[in-house]
């Protein structure tokens, strides 16, 4: 234990912090990014995403569209401690961004806007947090909007995220009068002049110090309610101390049983250093995280955070640049040295590790290795994909990876010019390797190449940088969505005998099968249920998982228009075998033929994406939005009224989206947004099951 608390306390990797940053689209993720750097000194002057200068918007994209598409790191020096921060995008198009980053991390900073407070896509990168147990702290931006309102917008974040803000701090004026924050651990005032960078501290305002006094008590006893520690002075003491209470909120940081919340204005510079201080504070360091485990040869192992042990660590992206491929790493245990070999567990492939860099978003400084806890580019490795396992050959250990969302649209894309066709597929395959949540296949029937991606901006981005990269012509059909089929009313006791005789060894597998529905029990239900009743050893054991093979195989294509089936439980109730000619091939192939024979018998519907949409549009333009959502299947949920704007929730088929967003400006004058999050799938009119098709 001694020799335990002696590391712990002696490790360098204490005072490392790797975060990211979250938040919904136009929250301000990448200009509280772009002050953090300036405030660390890391650089000299504040960029802004309106004049497109910010270091981790640096594609010509994000910096023509004003929004953050590719997840940029960057690292900077505050207090003695070394930040490594990951700039995440908020569209929801490019949620698996969000999704690799949160892997490789240690903690996050969820940024929310003062006047909107929780944000649809707010929710859904806090959910993403919440399953990967990454500890986060908020940060009400914007509160020199008007309209801002710090205690709205924490009491969104109690009511939508179900957690408990504890709030540290409180504002100095309001909107356009915001000037800084009363820290209420040490009460006392943090305040930004005019055309300062730095703050001037000073005792609480007397007109704040009653409010300041009410605010800490409350506090102190939210804390106490969840901290034990805390709670066991608050009781002997009738208060808890500053030491105690940051204590006690490292902690609850750590569990995730509570949130602390900070304020400021990014875009003015005020409140950034507090919240470093937080970061430094209240975020955990790579030893406070658990030991990442992996698996060999199905056993479990653990590793470290100790630069001595073997190394292991997980490739969260590539990215192909006019210099190379680069290769990005969170280093979990044991160090790597330029010039190294390392194995790529999952493809079995030893790599040479030519250069270590440190990452500054689109620049790079060359170091001479790297340790647990860091997050690195490398130069070397030519195979290694997003998810990969880059470990020491001698100590070999696969890591979970990221888990990556099936694409929902697609597109049919074509190079202008047939002497272009082999420069395009090089180049989807290129765009495929970057980003995982990307896909390209080939239509069989009708040859066209189809990329899919997980929304409509989403494939439009990837389109045009391969137009920007590539210098190629592209021709990019009608998007079209994948749909499902699924079974609305089984059949019982379908017969089917799968008999081939053609010299040698015949095939024979006689199975009786049940198809009905499955009742889908929420989040994280199975698609496809397979269970067999069969007695007496009718059907061997190993030939009962070939026919359950051969009926997942038969779920590729179903019936109305070669869509996947889901939804779906199968019984196998009976069958025979012959003493000669039953093998697991012919097992499978009769569960597979037997199946698609079935699901013929069987009503089966067509299910096709839906998603939830949010739009924020003008009170004069409500009328003709809803006439439009209407118009395009859409079931309106929930409208609110906020400050001259409405904010209409409703769930529209993903088929009846494309084209939205320019209607959405043209009917209100410019002034409308929306954003989707992607919410299930939902049974489509007949008309579809004949006229569309996802292959």
């Amino acid at each position: 234990m001694r020799t335990e608390l002696h590391r712990r306390l002696t490790s360098p990797l204490t005072g490392v912090r790797n975060l990211g940053i979250l938040a919904h689209v136009d929250a301000g993720k990448t200009t509280v990014t772009e002050r953090i750097l300036y405030v660390t000194g890391t650089t000299y002057k504040r960029g802004e995403v309106h004049d497109g200068t910010t270091v981790t918007d640096f594609d010509s994209q994000e910096r023509d569209r004003g929004i953050t598409i590719f997840a940029a790191a960057v690292s900077c020096a505050w207090d003695g401690h070394r930040i490594n921060l990951i700039d995440t995008p908020g569209h929801v198009d490019f949620s698996d961004e969000v999704e690799r980053s949160l892997r490789v991390l240690d903690g996050a900073i969820a940024v929310f806007d003062a006047v909107a407070g929780v944000e649809p896509q707010s929710e859904s990168v806090w959910r993403q947090a919440d399953r990967h147990g990454v500890p986060r702290i908020a940060f009400v931006n914007k509160l020199d909007r008007a309209g801002a309102d710090l205690d709205t917008a924490v009491e969104s974040i109690r009511e939508r995220l179900h957690t408990v803000p504890l709030v540290v701090q409180l504002p100095v004026g309001s909107e356009d009068g915001f000037t800084g924050v009363v820290d209420l651990l040490n009460m006392r005032s943090l305040v930004w002049a005019d055309g300062r960078d730095t703050f001037e501290e000073g005792p609480v305002p007397d007109a704040l110090r009653e409010e300041a006094q009410r605010r800490r008590r409350l506090l102190e006893e939210a804390v106490a309610e969840l901290h034990p520690l805390a709670l066991e002075e608050f009781c002997a003491e009738s208060t808890v101390s500053a030491r105690t209470l940051a204590d006690a909120l490292r902690d609850l940081t750590h569990t995730g049983e509570g949130v602390v919340v900070l304020c400021g204005s990014a875009y003015r510079n005020r409140g950034i250093e507090p919240l470093l201080e937080a970061v430094v504070a209240y975020l955990p360091s790579p030893l406070d995280v658990p030991a990442v485990r992996g698996t060999l040869d199905g056993t479990v192992q653990e590793r470290v955070a100790d630069p001595a042990a073997p190394f292991a660590a997980l490739v969260f992206k590539v990215n192909s640049t006019a210099t190379g491929r680069l290769t990005y790493l969170r280093v979990y245990s044991g160090t790597v040295r330029k010039g190294e070999a390392v194995l790529d567990v999952g493809a079995g492939r030893t790599e040479r590790i030519s250069r270590i860099l440190r990452v500054q978003a689109d620049r790079y400084a060359e170091v001479d290795q790297a340790v647990a806890g860091d997050i690195v580019a490398v130069v070397g490795p030519k195979a290694a994909r997003a998810g990969a396992t880059l470990c020491v050959p001698a100590a070999p250990l696969v890591l979970e990876p990221p888990t990556v969302a099936d694409p929902v649209v697609s597109v049919a894309v074509e190079a202008r010019r047939g002497a272009d066709t082999d420069r395009l597929v090089s180049a989807l395959a290129r765009l495929v390797e970057e980003d995982p949540s990307l896909a390209v296949r080939t239509d069989p029937e009708t040859g066209q190449t189809v990329l899919s991606g997980m929304g409509e901006l989403h494939l439009e981005v990837a389109v045009e940088k391969i137009r920007r990269a590539h210098g190629l012509e592209v021709g990019v059909g009608r998007p079209q969505v994948a749909y499902r089929e699924t079974v609305a009313r089984g059949v019982s006791g379908s017969v089917y005998r799968h008999v081939k005789q053609d010299g040698g060894a015949g095939q024979f597998a006689h199975v009786v099968l049940d198809v009905e529905p499955l009742e889908a029990a929420g989040d994280g239900a199975p698609d496809f249920v397979f269970r067999s009743t069969v007695v007496g050893g009718r059907v061997p054991q190993e030939y009962v998982r070939a026919v359950e093979a051969g009926c997942r195989d038969a779920l590729a294509e179903g019936p109305l228009g070669g869509h996947p089936v889901t939804g779906l439980r199968v019984t196998l109730t009976d069958g025979a075998t012959h003493p000669k000619d039953s093998s697991e091939m012919a097992f499978r192939t009769a569960g597979r033929l037997a199946l698609r024979e079935a699901l013929r018998a069987c009503e089966t519907v067509l299910l096709e994406p839906v998603v939830e949409v949010t739009a924020t549009v003008p009170d004069d333009a409500v009328g003709g939005v809803l006439g439009d959502l209407a118009a395009r299947r859409g079931r309106v949920s929930g409208s609110t009224a906020r400050a001259g704007t409405a904010v209409i929730t409703a769930t529209v088929p993903l088929a009846e989206l494309f084209g939205y967003a320019t209607r959405l400006r043209s009917r209100t004058q410019g002034r409308g947004t929306f954003t989707t999050r992607a919410t299930g799938y939902a049974p489509a009119p007949s008309a579809a099951a004949g006229g569309t098709t996802s292959r």
